[in-house]
């Protein structure tokens, strides 16, 4: 029901937007997370946005400076604007429904917190 779109190959120092759209669930009232994964690492969660009536909005260290979270709500779509991109951001992206809550925990997103997931969008950036 999420479908995560945006990805390509970009030297570091590049940037890329990318996106996560639904198509049965009304993202208004849905906190959602952004996960990445690269080969041999544990996915990792790195930022989350909380629902339209809230906006708040967490990023995990690794990222913040650097990525930002926004929604387009009348596109029904979750943006992660990803600047400055160095080689270690290389991974699959995610985008996920956190379950039972609207508004984002304050620390790293935890996967098993979140049920509804997009396929990836591979992220490559070369040095």
């Amino acid at each position: 029901q999420l479908q995560a779109s945006g990805g390509g190959s970009v030297q570091s120092g590049g940037s890329l937007r990318l996106s996560c759209a639904a198509s049965r669930l009304n993202l208004d009232y849905y906190a959602i997370g952004w996960f990445r994964q690269a080969p041999g690492k544990e996915r990792e969660g790195i930022s989350c946005i909380s629902k339209s009536s809230d906006g708040s909005v967490y990023y995990a260290d690794s990222v913040k400076g650097r990525f930002t979270i926004s929604r387009d709500n009348a596109k029904n779509t979750i943006y992660l604007q990803m600047n400055s991109l160095k080689p270690e951001d290389t991974a699959v992206y995610y985008c996920a429904t956190l379950s039972l809550l609207s508004t984002c925990p304050t620390r790293k997103p935890v996967g098993n917190e979140y049920d509804y997931w997009g396929q990836g969008t591979q992220v490559t950036v070369s040095s």
